[in-house]
């Protein structure tokens, strides 16, 4: 009983890990699940739990939004509209409305303070 126990506990965290991460690694950079690329602000301030992107900004950086679970190195911010938004290694994570396909990375290094997600 205690093995199906441990077996169902990292099942249920490898399920919430996997829903956390629409997010896969493509070229070396993260990208969600419909292969856009993903990119944090130097404005963020990792394990703030906010984020310092609203109005304008937001709107041609559109968050990614979080799932209902995540599991480390993802966590989860609220934003100040209440929307919940995917972190990783405490950053916020956010999307680019010019990159038209799967693979552009237009955002990275825009201003010096959009950059692509590495791992």
């Amino acid at each position: 009983m205690k093995t199906q126990f441990a077996t169902l506990a990292a099942l249920l965290l490898i399920g919430a890990a996997a829903q956390a991460q629409d997010l896969k690694k493509a070229d070396g950079v993260l990208v969600d699940s419909a292969g856009k690329t993903v990119y944090t602000f130097d404005k963020d301030a990792a394990g703030s739990g906010k984020s310092a992107c609203a109005g304008p900004c937001i709107q041609n950086w559109p968050a990614v939004p979080a799932p209902a679970q995540v599991a480390e190195p993802y966590s989860v911010i609220t934003r100040d509209d209440g929307s919940k938004q995917l972190a990783y290694k405490g950053k916020p994570l956010y999307t680019f409305v010019k990159d038209a396909k799967a693979g552009d990375r237009s955002g990275d290094n825009f201003k010096d303070v959009w950059h692509v997600v590495k791992d």
